[in-house]
């Protein structure tokens, strides 16, 4: 049945869980190897549009390319609610060296915190996605932009790349132009600035951003040392959770032998 949502940025429409015919896309290699599985399956679960929000689509079908970040996490964490319900079980490994227990954790997707996209960020999308801001340190004013689903696709080629400079690398992505600064040493400028300026950069995307807060924290069961984590987002997150899994267990525990 179709479940209405609607997105940080006021996009909004119906979406539907996953079908058993959607296997093939969390299993198709080609999707996987171009990062285009989470594309397939916002289109094959986003049933109807009733609000474009601040998007264009020219023939009234979403184009997830253009639609930006936090509006398609969004839509995937409503999609795997809808699929297998809201609780998400998941496991890390606790940071302190003394301890370093697996930490068994669950929570409910749909309590995570959204924060929606701003009247402000709203217009400067709206004239092109660029937002301005001016760095403490170099007194330099930078545009940057927001990013989209365009953009995501190439975030794992960007971190496998720029593995041990992955701060620069993701400044660079995300800003378009400098004050004064050459398009052609724009990334050389972005490594010099210092770090107080690359913070105040990073907290100015977070700023004017939309999306779903990922950041949890969780407690060791071990140690009792309170750590913050991100939401795992992998393959795993379309599977059935540890509920399913025990009723699986406990039906075939209770079958005549």
């Amino acid at each position: 049945m179709p479940h209405p949502v609607r997105c940080p940025s006021g996009l909004a429409g119906t979406i539907r869980g996953l079908k058993v015919r959607e296997e093939r896309i969390l299993a198709d290699r080609k999707l996987a190897k171009s990062n285009s599985i989470v594309d397939e399956l916002l289109r094959a679960c986003w049933e109807e549009t009733t609000d474009a929000g601040p998007y264009v689509f020219p023939d009234c079908k979403v184009d997830w390319d253009l639609v930006l970040q936090g509006d398609r996490f969004h839509s995937l964490l409503e999609i795997r609610a809808l699929t297998y319900g809201p609780e998400y079980a998941f496991a890390v490994t606790c940071r302190e060296d003394a301890c370093r227990a697996r930490i068994e954790w669950e929570l409910d997707l749909r309590q995570l915190p959204t924060r929606g996209l701003s009247d402000e960020s709203r217009a400067a999308f709206l004239s092109g996605n660029r937002f301005e801001t001016r760095l403490p340190d170099a007194g330099k004013r930078v545009w940057f932009r927001l990013l989209t689903g365009a953009d995501e696709r190439k975030l794992p080629a960007i971190r496998k790349n720029a593995a041990d400079r992955m701060l620069s690398a993701m400044l660079a992505f995300r800003v378009v132009e400098v004050e004064g600064v050459d398009e052609r040493e724009r990334r050389r400028f972005l490594e010099d600035v210092t770090m107080r300026d690359a913070d105040f950069l990073v907290d100015e995307f977070d700023r004017v951003d939309c999306g779903v807060d990922t950041t949890i924290e969780i407690e060791c069961q071990e140690c009792f040392a309170r750590q913050e984590v991100q939401l795992p987002f992998d393959q795993t997150f379309f599977m059935p959770g540890k509920g399913r899994t025990a009723r699986r267990r406990d039906r075939s525990g209770s079958s005549p032998g």
